[in-house]
């Protein structure tokens, strides 16, 4: 039986990038989550802090397919995404709870650790499933060890369903959209 808030909090913390903090924070996590992440912690540890680093900031910051930032996967870069990101801040809102200045609500260790302390944060992961589908596929195709941390999160969550593979394969086939705002095509 998976905890989905042990797992949901774990994988905020082992999405974030791995700073001094992020190393620091790896024993509490071993001890409280190591069978769901075990994969991935033996990956780290043998990466080591310089390489995990780079491999997170090649794999994350310059990966389009691997984007963190789950409203891009169905909004692209879009006025649309202006409005689910707003909504996302609004639902946050309503349950009692507040972003630090800094962050998107969309980034995904954000959205995590939403669920993990809101029962409401699996419905806003749920919704976002195509998208975590597209990330899982991409880093296994990369082999990254952040695979085995997004795997771990969409079996904390209930089975796809046919809709969201659906979209899940749209959005593959077409990538995310695009909009021209007062230019000519």
């Amino acid at each position: 039986m998976i905890n989905r808030t042990v797992v949901w909090q774990a994988a905020a913390h082992l999405l974030a990038y791995p700073d001094e903090r992020f190393w620091r924070r790896l024993p509490l996590i071993r001890e409280a989550a190591e069978p769901h992440f075990a994969a991935f912690l033996t990956r780290a540890a043998d990466l080591g802090h310089g390489e995990l680093a780079a491999h997170y900031v090649e794999t994350f910051d310059l990966q389009r397919r691997c984007c963190l930032y789950l409203t891009y996967y169905a909004d692209g870069d879009t006025r649309r995404r202006g409005e689910s990101l707003a909504a996302l801040k609004r639902r946050y809102r309503t349950a009692g709870w507040e972003l630090m200045d800094d962050e998107l609500p969309d980034f995904l260790p954000v959205m995590l650790e939403f669920a993990a302390v809101d029962p409401s944060g699996a419905g806003v992961l749920a919704e976002h499933r195509a998208g975590l589908e597209l990330l899982l596929t991409a880093l296994t195709e990369r082999d990254s060890p952040y695979a085995h941390v997004i795997g771990t999160v969409c079996a904390a969550l209930p089975p796809i369903t046919a809709a969201q593979r659906a979209q899940a394969a749209r959005l593959a086939r077409g990538g995310p959209p695009a909009e021209t705002v007062g230019g000519y095509l």
